[in-house]
């Protein structure tokens, strides 16, 4: 949490005496109170630490704090404590899932860089290149740097995650510093309350999930609904407290009943009855769409057994007890989850129809289960062959946000792709030689492919699915088997960003797309500019670099590069921009004394398509045609917007912005279709406008838009937006519409009203 810059409630004005000296040793007493409530705390984070960790490492500690303490003097929490109390806090969860002097140390001293004039230098050198990582790894950025807050907070997860790939650690100490905040922010304003809340629940607590730090991610998901919906957190929580009562009986006979059948099946098993948490119940009746009294397992209960056979029979007894749902036996044992969960779930009916949730698992698992990889992370980095399965997944996935790096554009889309994986998969499919891949329900064999790898998904043109030739945005299911076909010069189809759910696939398609699109647009500009130029009489050799230069600056553009780039795109117009270099050229040759390399040539209209794609817009005002008299206006940053010569709204609100007109014809043997509007006053008669929208149709023209106005008596306006190739192409529409015997008049509408949506 922020420090707050408002002082302490022992401090403030109200609470002081009238005698100075009394008010002196008010305020004394009170920062020694504060002094002593610190000291005990470090004491108890020191005593916890001192469970594991080496003497040394201790006094480092010791070190560390005295820091923190100089560093953040003076400053308070908004709760009025002083702001030390949140660090010491923060390395006390870190000490509880047991981790090593150096993110104690990154702990203690995770705000010192942003809150004081503590540098990264100073850190290194008195703790040591790995703590100060750590803390630099932890630390926000400056917002300054960027235009608004989500930029900023984006850039700041972009740095987070980074960090983190480099060291699991810098992760850690996150998630126990958002821990801290979240149990203490019942002093900050609602509004940021709400937003700190759906941030956690958003990005952190997916984190800890991921990490298989189970009781943080539901304490995390507990405490951002609590504070995001305060009224239904209070509702629910009194209504589970009714229910607690009522059904306590029958949870007791239920744990009897289990702890009776299970060593009669040879089974030596502790059993745990447990409370659904809030917020899963909450979320199930959004879902469901249930209200509370038709939520029934609100209880489950966990089955800890010494050994994974254990677990199978503990599973065969607890179902001769009771009988199980079909289809809710799931087995994360042979098919661990992504952040390493192992465990048996199954769903029984039990006494009175009631549905129990039942999970069975080893002691080792529940260690995995409850902390994950905090507790089993080795920080060595020459483990490579030691690592556990867990630690390999994590690692993997650690090295996977460093390809979203690379592959994404910024910081936003960067966190776009992290936050698509950061939700665990539910799908095991198996590669042609057995391997398990688990990929996110919905999963596609493209998201298959660029997991497998980025080449297989960028060269994917085909799939079998359990050896049947399959689509690919067929969705997998569990037990698919996936064999991807793949060809020498395919590349990424944009369509499959439409369905793709991995942020891997959805970053390397888009990368790939980028990439390949701009170079083509940069080949593409160059080729359409060197034939303007040669259009005027020039060639590009002929175009010196000083008249390059000055066009450079005065578009604000880099390089050439960046000029045949937005040609290629569609950005600027090769003719405008030929015929301003050769201007720039000519006066250049003037200004030495030479003749004009290009020759004598009198201006010339730039001839329109209507396709040229980002370039060319269309006027909305009065809809041009093929055939119409039209001129060019330059927006800048717009490209050239095409309006009718007489067009009402040009000459009104751009007539004092003439230089920015250009002479523009058709291209002979345009076919592409324009967009136009036409104003129809029929009879009021059953029929008639099938009979018109028929008309229309019968001379090969498309309609876009039908609105009528209001009955006015006998007689109705319509409404179209058609479109049509050309003038004449209207004319003949126009006629064989006024031929209609309840037509009474048909215009062109050139008003620039847009018609209304049809309705």
């Amino acid at each position: 949490m922020e420090p707050s810059p408002v002082a302490s409630p022992i401090a403030s004005p109200a609470a002081t005496p009238p005698d100075s000296t009394l008010s002196a040793n008010h305020v004394g007493s009170a920062l020694a109170a504060s002094e002593f409530v610190e000291a005990v705390e470090f004491a108890r984070l020191r005593a916890q630490a001192a469970r594991y960790l080496k003497p040394e490492d201790l006094e480092r500690l010791e070190a560390a704090y005295a820091l923190a303490t100089q560093a953040h003097a003076g400053q308070f929490r908004i709760s009025g404590e002083p702001y030390v109390s949140h660090p010491l806090a923060v390395a006390e969860i870190l000490s509880q899932w047991h981790l090593d002097a150096q993110a104690l140390i990154g702990g203690l001293l995770h705000d010192v860089m942003e809150d004081s004039d503590v540098t990264k230098a100073d850190i290194e050198a008195q703790f040591g290149k790995i703590a100060a990582e750590l803390v630099d790894g932890v630390s926000k950025l400056d917002r300054i740097e960027f235009k608004t807050y989500q930029e900023a907070q984006a850039e700041n997860y972009r740095k987070m995650f980074l960090a983190m790939a480099r060291d699991v650690r810098v992760i850690l100490i996150k998630l126990a510093d958002r821990l801290h905040n979240m149990r203490t922010l019942d002093a900050v304003r609602p509004d940021k309350r709400r937003r700190i809340a759906r941030e956690t629940l958003e990005i952190f607590a997916p984190i800890a999930n991921r990490l298989g730090l189970n009781t943080l991610y539901r304490e995390l998901q507990e405490l951002s609904f609590k504070n995001t919906y305060p009224l239904r957190y209070r509702v629910l929580a009194k209504a589970l407290r009714t229910v607690r009562g009522d059904r306590r009986e029958l949870v007791a006979k239920l744990m009897t009943n289990m702890r009776e059948r299970l060593p009669a099946w040879g089974v030596d098993a502790e059993v745990y009855g447990r409370e659904k948490h809030l917020f899963g119940i909450y979320r199930k009746m959004i879902e469901k769409r249930l209200g509370f009294e038709q939520v029934l397992d609100i209880y489950g209960f966990r089955i800890l057994v010494k050994d994974i056979a254990s677990c199978y029979l503990a599973l065969g007894a607890l179902h001769e007890l009771y009988k199980p749902v079909p289809g809710k036996m799931k087995d994360y044992i042979a098919l661990p989850k992504a952040n390493g969960y192992q465990s048996l779930h199954t769903t029984v009916i039990g006494p009175q129809g009631m549905p129990v949730e039942v999970q069975i698992r080893t002691s080792e698992m529940h260690s995995v289960a409850e902390s994950g990889v905090a507790s089993h992370w080795m920080y060595k980095e020459d483990n490579a062959e030691s690592l556990t399965d867990l630690q390999r997944k994590t690692h993997n996935w650690l090295q996977s946000l460093l390809e979203l790096q690379s592959s994404s554009g910024d910081s936003s889309e960067f966190l776009e792709h992290v936050k698509i994986d950061l939700f665990p998969g539910d799908v095991f499919v198996f590669t042609p030689k057995g391997q398990i891949r688990n990929l996110p329900r919905g999963a596609t064999p493209v998201d298959f492919a660029y997991a497998v790898h980025t080449d297989v998904g960028n060269r994917c043109v085909a799939c079998k699915i359990n050896g049947e030739m399959r689509p690919l945005r067929t969705e997998l299911k569990n037990g698919d088997q996936v064999e991807i076909t793949t060809a020498q010069h395919a590349h990424p189809n944009p369509a499959w960003l439409s369905y793709v759910r991995t942020g891997k696939a959805r970053a390397e398609i888009r990368h790939f797309l980028k990439t390949v699109q701009q170079e083509e647009a940069t080949h593409l500009g160059e080729r359409l500019l060197s034939q303007s130029i040669r259009h005027l009489g020039l060639h590009m050799a002929d175009i010196g670099s000083i008249a390059w230069d000055r066009f450079l600056k005065e578009f604000s553009a880099k390089a050439r590069e960046d000029i045949h780039t937005d040609i290629g795109l569609g950005k600027r117009l090769a003719a405008v921009v030929a015929r301003r270099l050769a201007d720039l050229q000519d006066e250049q040759a003037a200004a030495n004394g030479e003749a004009s390399a290009s020759k004598p040539r009198t201006p010339t209209p730039i001839l329109i398509q209507g396709g040229e794609g980002m370039a060319v817009q269309m006027a909305r005002c009065c809809r041009p045609i093929p055939g119409d008299p039209i001129v060019g206006l330059l927006k800048k940053g717009q490209g050239l917007e095409v309006h009718l010569n007489d067009c009402p709204i040009l000459t009104r609100n751009h007539s004092s912005e003439r230089d920015r007109w250009i002479d523009v014809e058709w291209e002979a043997g345009t076919e592409r279709l324009f967009d136009v509007g036409i104003r129809v006053l029929i009879h009021h008669r059953r029929g008639v406008l099938a009979r018109v929208a028929a008309s229309i149709a019968d001379q090969e023209a498309n309609i876009q838009n039908v609105n009528m106005e209001s009955d006015r008596g006998a007689e109705t306006i319509i409404h179209f937006t058609i479109q049509v190739k050309n003038r004449p192409h209207l004319a003949r529409i126009m006629r064989a519409v006024r031929h209609i015997p309840d037509v009474v008049r048909i215009v062109r509408e050139r008003s620039g009203d847009k018609p209304a949506d049809k309705r």
